[in-house]
């Protein structure tokens, strides 16, 4: 088996649509926080895959119960630790509804 191949059981291929980043209080480049967003989700669903979804698809509705983030991040900062927090709700930490 070579090392880019999935594994059996592994899905061949993850999909995850934000339909809106949502950035109220923030002084920061909308379009350099979800560049850093979608660079650093990628970045973890790569490494950790996506816990939620081991089974088969999924769909989440919403996230919730994700951690509070300071307002003086720097754009790039803002979208890391958002993506941080969205990967930790699809594994299973925080609330997900359907």
């Amino acid at each position: 088996m070579g090392v880019n191949e999935p594994q059996r059981g592994e899905p061949r291929e993850i999909r995850v649509e934000i339909g809106e980043l949502a950035l109220n209080g923030f002084a920061v480049d909308p379009e350099r926080v979800s560049d850093a967003f979608e660079h650093e989700l990628t970045r973890l669903v790569r490494a950790h895959g996506v816990p939620l979804a081991s089974d088969g698809a999924v769909a989440v509705g919403a996230l919730t119960d994700l951690p509070t983030l300071p307002a003086g991040l720097t754009a790039r900062r803002l979208g890391q630790e958002l993506a941080r927090a969205v990967h930790e709700g699809l594994s299973g930490h925080g609330e997900v509804t359907p």
